[in-house]
């Protein structure tokens, strides 16, 4: 019971302890103004409830909203990561070279790079790997 509801029960317990004359103009005014209070009294209570009732409610949806948040950001950041990881996996796979004849800069990438063919220079037509006289 609230404090206010304890105040009405007061005051009605004041009222009867006058043993006001209902009959009469102020005892029924008194009676009805005592009667409002207890349903307003009521209805503050039932308000309360209510409010208590939706506060919990809105912190349940702000956890599981929080919770949800959590998920998709750390997709998120997992989606980036990956990005990077592939872009660093681009990077590894792919080296360039530099024409030891003319200085054309060009990329190879490694996973398709064959050792056994002869690459040539797309600028200066001349062997990219000419072969050393130990490799012969």
């Amino acid at each position: 019971m609230s404090n206010l509801s304890d105040r009405v029960s007061y005051l009605k317990g004041l009222a009867e302890g006058l043993k006001l004359d209902t009959e009469k103009s102020e005892g029924k005014l008194i009676e009805k103004i005592l009667e409002v209070l207890t349903d307003i009294t009521a209805e503050i209570d039932s308000i309360r409830e209510d409010h208590d009732d939706l506060s919990s409610y809105v912190e349940a949806i702000d956890n599981d909203l929080s919770d949800l948040e959590d998920v998709v950001l750390e997709d998120d950041d997992f989606e980036d990561e990956d990005e990077d990881e592939d872009d660093e996996d681009e990077d590894d796979s792919v080296v360039e070279y530099t024409c030891p004849h003319c200085g054309e800069e060009m990329t190879f990438e490694v996973d398709s790079f064959d050792f056994d063919e002869d690459y040539l220079c797309p600028n200066c037509h001349q062997p990219l790997f000419p072969e050393t006289p130990d490799e012969e």
